[in-house]
């Protein structure tokens, strides 16, 4: 199975359909965001090493079934009394030796081991990739969460300001008409008063929004810079009433979540090593061949050089007289024979079939059987707590997203109410009819109904976004 580098559908989680176009060049899409953590990130890296380190079990698995060959090659030096591999005679005197040889083997039968090998380290193979796949896709999920915190300090601090900048002209008015007289002094003060309150939010704002952008350049591993700027082209912060129920998000997210994908993936694998394990009680077939030759120092060749008669100890007679028998004898010359000669020459193969049967070997077979089917009982156990933590997630993030958009509607309509409350204390603060600390109490609780509606906004589309994630519905 191909693992996309950037399957996610997670990454597209929470990206609200970001462009990749941007109005500024310096800006951060959540996309080119995601990206960049995605290339940075230690934990993703080593999570690629170890897959990559699975496939290479894997193919070895594979290669396990093809025949062994090995050559080895020998030399050394004898003193005193030692047979001679060229004779195969004793002798008392030194020579030297050397042996060469070629094996190979090939496993015709080993109990079914190799293909429970294979099958079981292809299982963890992708099992691993998966949960790469997952690394990435939480990865993807925090740094989204991150950005969005960014964009909602924004707004906080953007809201702030203006309510700032609304308390300032207020204290520019009511400046102009204590110096004619028009208004007893501690109005003027109240409202100076809650100008400084104003600022002191803002500052508080501007610590958080920097905060944030700590938070995601971190996440991004990247240097933090205090003038990081967010694209926030393409992005839909409509909230829309979520559309699914809590089973159907679950159901989809047993399907397509990476993590549960490979959990079941291991669970498989483990079964796979009892079979692997089983195979120790099987007896075990094989085909071997062996190519020989070698070298011995004393190795002479002898050559004829003449013919000559010589008394061969007998005699006949003749008459009354002995007569010596003579008889032709060849003399040769002794030469050396030469190191590649005599390999070349001294070739002998050796081949045949290995029959290897258990029979005991200290219950060790049992032992691994066993502790094999531990292994896959535990396999289970996880797998099916995997399934429980996600149906808990998932009930989890649907009460919070029910929570989130019945606390936004409430909060827009608080806020309607507050906005034209405080239009008609502006106008009456304007005439006089009412004094500054009831038109400082309506503009407050104007100011914080509008920022938690900010906050609530992002967190209902968070809450949707994650949903979305479980279900594996996000295209960028």
């Amino acid at each position: 199975m191909k693992l996309k580098y950037f399957h996610i559908s997670i990454l597209a989680c929470l990206c609200f359909h970001v462009v990749q176009a941007q109005t500024n060049a310096n800006a951060y899409t959540l996309k080119s965001a995601i990206e960049l953590a995605l290339a940075n990130n230690v934990t993703i890296k080593q999570a690629d090493l170890k897959t990559s380190g699975a496939k290479e079990n894997a193919r070895q698995a594979s290669f396990n079934r093809l025949p062994s060959i090995s050559a080895g090659l020998n030399y050394g030096i004898n003193n005193g009394r030692s047979i001679d591999p060229f004779t195969n005679s004793y002798n008392n005197q030194q020579l030297s030796s050397s042996n060469g040889n070629i094996t190979a083997s090939l496993p015709l039968f080993q109990g079914f081991r190799n293909q429970a090998a294979i099958q079981q380290n292809s299982l963890s193979y992708k099992a691993a990739g998966l949960e790469a796949q997952q690394s990435r896709d939480n990865l993807a999920l925090d740094v989204a969460q991150a950005f969005l915190q960014v964009l909602s300090n924004e707004d906080q601090l953007n809201l702030l300001k203006k309510q700032a900048s609304v308390t300032d002209s207020q204290v520019a008015r009511l400046t102009l008409l204590n110096q004619e007289g028009a208004i007893a002094p501690p109005l003027l003060a109240d409202l100076k008063g809650q100008y400084a309150s104003d600022q002191v939010s803002v500052l508080n704002a501007e610590n958080a929004l920097q905060s944030a952008k700590l938070s995601l350049a971190t996440l991004m591993n990247i240097d933090y810079k205090k003038e990081m700027i967010l694209s926030r082209e393409g992005l839909d912060m409509t909230p829309i009433p979520y559309g699914e129920t809590a089973i159907k998000v679950y159901e989809a997210a047993i399907e397509k979540m990476a993590l549960v994908k490979a959990v079941d993936l291991r669970t498989s694998a483990a079964m796979k090593g009892i079979k692997l394990a089983s195979a120790d009680y099987y007896p075990t077939v094989s085909l071997f061949g062996q190519l020989n030759s070698n070298y011995s120092s004393l190795a002479r060749t002898l050559t004829a050089a003449s013919i000559s008669e010589v008394p061969s100890g007998d005699f006949v007679n003749i008459g009354t007289s002995k007569v010596p028998v003579f008889t032709r004898q060849t003399d040769y010359n002794s030469s050396k024979i030469g190191y590649v000669r005599q390999l070349s020459n001294n070739f002998n193969t050796y081949f045949g079939i290995s029959l290897q049967v258990p029979i005991f070997s200290g219950f060790q077979a049992r032992t691994k059987v066993s502790l094999a089917r531990l292994e896959a009982k535990n396999a289970g156990f996880i797998a099916a707590d995997t399934r429980r933590q996600l149906k808990q997630s998932v009930d989890k993030a649907y009460l919070d997203m029910q929570t989130a958009f019945e606390r936004l509607n409430l909060l827009q309509q608080q806020v309607n109410e507050f906005r034209e409350s405080f239009r008609a204390a502006g106008i009456r603060f304007e005439l006089g009819s009412i004094h500054a600390v009831e038109y400082l109490t309506v503009k407050t609780n104007l100011d914080r109904a509008e920022v938690n509606l900010s906050v609530a906004r992002y967190e209902y589309l968070l809450r949707t976004k994650v949903l979305d994630f479980y279900q594996g519905n996000i295209n960028w």
